[in-house]
């Protein structure tokens, strides 16, 4: 866990921009007035969880070097957004608790040539057309599977492992875990497998089968690329993000909630 600072003067808060998020944003600005996220104690995000990575992404040098985000929640499922409210801000994050989140790297080839990008909650791989995906799946340099033919696959971390993964009947990691959740989406072969469990610190690597009769896009979140013929996964080490939450409703717990939700 990442040390929270004492006191929180200087606030960036940032909306998305559904109208709600914005009407938020003019009320939290009127109150606590809103500066460059250069100068700030810390960056409050008002959205959703899709705003919430595009924040952390738009903010990446800021946030390397320490700077907080603290979201509340004006999108859907706000999974790592805290409950909405407009009193005693500062004291909020003061008594906030941090989570340390590690993203994953992808290296992604294709015909468009190579991209690097980062994921925080996962990295996907899933067919573009009708015709099902054929993936050969290797771990640190050793072929696991040869051949799987899904709708796709992707590879989890902790703090993404009740997104995409959860839907795609993956594990739920706890946070703090230092493990990986390797799950299939729509597996037809082989039928039985239902994915793997991965130390945090492996090297994961997608090759596409027949890329052209059966396209494939890879995406880190929602940072989607088209048209892949080879991924490459590992944790970036040099990089911790620090989220803060509200306490007794920080990620672990959420994270532990969601294994005996009904």
């Amino acid at each position: 866990m990442s040390a929270t600072p004492k006191s929180f003067e200087k606030l960036a808060i940032v909306s998305s921009d559904r109208a709600e998020a914005k009407a938020a944003r003019n009320a939290l600005t009127a109150k606590y007035g809103n500066c460059d996220a250069a100068e700030a104690d810390a960056i409050i995000a008002l959205g959703g969880d899709g705003f919430m990575l595009r924040t952390l992404r738009r903010n990446m040098p800021l946030i390397r070097r320490g700077l907080q985000v603290y979201g509340m929640n004006k999108g859907t499922i706000g999974f790592l957004m805290n409950e909405y409210s407009e009193e005693d801000l500062p004291a909020r994050l003061a008594a906030a608790e941090a989570a340390t989140v590690k993203p994953l790297k992808m290296m992604a080839k294709g015909a468009g040539g190579t991209y690097d990008e980062l994921a925080f909650n996962e990295v996907s791989l899933y067919r573009q057309t009708q015709q099902a995906a054929h993936v050969k799946i290797i771990v640190d340099g050793k072929t696991r599977l040869e051949r799987l033919i899904a709708d796709g696959v992707l590879l989890a971390t902790p703090a993404g492992s009740t997104a995409y993964n959860l839907s795609a009947h993956g594990p739920v990691v706890p946070l703090g875990s230092h493990i990986l959740a390797l799950t299939p989406i729509s597996a037809f072969r082989p039928r039985r497998w239902r994915g793997a469990l991965l130390n945090a610190d492996a090297t994961v690597e997608f090759e596409i089968a027949d890329p052209v009769k059966r396209p494939v896009a890879a995406s880190a979140d929602n940072m989607e690329i088209r048209n892949i013929t080879h991924v490459k996964v590992s944790q970036d080490h040099g990089t911790s993000l620090t989220l803060l939450f509200d306490k007794e409703h920080g990620l672990g717990e959420k994270i532990l909630r969601e294994q005996f939700a009904p």
